[in-house]
């Protein structure tokens, strides 16, 4: 694996990318922005290392990029969904200098990277700037409103008081409607979307939302599936690997990922 950073510019100053690439791979392969996640008030580009995204470069000859976005207690919404669109358009942008399939774009990430992989999507397909062929929210934190699983959560990691704390954090500047590209669980036309894929854990606060995600996809006609691992608390496959459930489920996304690349493309059309 060849690892790399670039800067890009950002509204009001640069934002740092690291850029993982096969060390072997002459043909050009797919791209998968890769986002992290930490509740949009913590986390950092270099959680790449530790996702499900690392085992994908070498194994099916991507280019992983990993941006280090404003978080909320410096930036709240919308600046971490726009620094990340910045970062899909310098993917698109030099697809050709990263060795890149322009029709392949793919977007993931855990958490709130999965959040913003879900908002991400419902921008680009607005914006129409730049096609995304697949998507990988992973237990995505895409509803500011309690559910069924997160309300009254006592889980380990993640909880009730601190989904609450972190989505004032991120939503402080917005005082009247909450909008679709901050909680894309707010969305009400989910139509020309990209295929979707994803897990969670049926003890943890994203366990409805991630459910209603996917089940909102299928109803607009786009391809999604999930997974549901019983008795898994949040991010339980990153934070303990050697389970026999987490590399189940890194194994299951492996798979899906690889019936993305043979199934997904979106090409560019500008």
């Amino acid at each position: 694996m060849k690892k790399s950073k670039a800067f890009i510019k950002i509204p009001g100053g640069t934002m740092k990318l690291l850029i993982l690439k096969p060390s072997k791979r002459k043909e050009k392969g797919a791209g998968l922005l890769w986002i992290h996640g930490g509740g949009y008030i913590t986390g950092m580009a270099s959680m790449v290392y530790m996702s499900r995204a690392k085992n994908l470069v070498d194994q099916f000859g991507i280019t992983v990029i990993s941006p280090e976005y404003r978080l909320s207690h410096e930036a709240p919404y919308p600046y971490p969904l726009l620094d990340c669109y910045e970062a899909l358009l310098y993917m698109k942008e030099h697809a050709d200098e990263l060795n890149i399939r322009s029709d392949q774009l793919m977007v993931g990430g855990e958490s709130a990277g999965g959040g913003l992989t879900a908002a991400l999507c419902l921008y680009a397909r607005d914006q129409k700037q730049v096609n995304i062929a697949a998507q990988f929210p992973l237990y995505p934190m895409i509803d500011d409103r309690d559910t069924e699983s997160s309300r009254n959560n006592h889980a380990p990691v993640w909880n009730t008081k601190r989904n609450h704390f972190a989505w004032n954090k991120y939503l402080k500047n917005l005082k009247d409607e909450i909008p679709s590209y901050a909680a894309p669980a707010r969305e009400t036309d989910y139509r020309n979307l990209p295929p979707c894929y994803t897990f969670v854990g049926d003890i943890e606060p994203f366990y409805c939302e991630t459910l209603t995600y996917v089940e909102n996809l299928k109803l607009a006609g786009v391809d999604a599936e999930v997974d549901i691992y019983p008795n898994c608390f949040h991010a339980f496959d990153m934070l303990m690997p050697w389970k026999k459930v987490s590399r189940q489920a890194a194994c299951k996304f492996e798979k899906r990922f690889q019936k993305a690349l043979q199934t997904c493309f979106n090409p560019q059309t500008k």
